[in-house]
């Protein structure tokens, strides 16, 4: 008796995508979450993103955040957003990861506090770069019958 293999079943496939692709789905959204480490466990913060000319994530924090006490010490951390349709189960997801540093430079400082807009009514003094060390990104779609 011979096994006959089932038709294709409609559904969603995951695709990997590149970083410059990546990159690109990044910069079409302003909300996303960063990763890192307090007190020896992981902790994941809602923010608010640019992405600048050379593919790093950006954000503002403020004085008191956790995020500021690793830091200075330029701590792997990781960056994610994404665009999901619960509907459809389509959309896409991109992680960054990299060392996340302060930006103390006053010129791009003004800058990043000029472009980059705080969500939250709080104020938000400090800026973080994200180098895009490591950029991974994959797309959920449809797959044909």
């Amino acid at each position: 008796m011979t096994v006959q293999p089932l038709p294709p079943v409609p559904g969603t496939r995951m695709v990997e995508l590149d970083r410059r692709e990546s990159l690109r789905l990044l910069m079409r959204v302003s909300m996303g979450r960063v990763g890192f480490t307090h007190q020896a466990l992981p902790v994941i913060r809602p923010v608010n993103h640019l992405v600048n000319d050379d593919g790093d994530i950006v954000i503002r924090t403020h004085a008191g955040a956790a995020l500021l006490a690793t830091t200075s010490a330029s701590e792997v951390v990781v960056y994610e957003a994404d665009q999901i349709d619960e509907a459809t189960h389509t959309g896409w997801s991109v992680m960054v990861t990299g060392t996340a540093s302060r930006v103390t430079d006053p010129l791009t400082l003004a800058r990043y506090r000029t472009e980059l807009t705080p969500w939250i009514n709080t104020e938000m003094e400090h800026v973080v770069r994200i180098r895009a060390d490591f950029v991974t990104g994959y797309r959920l779609e449809t797959t044909a019958v």
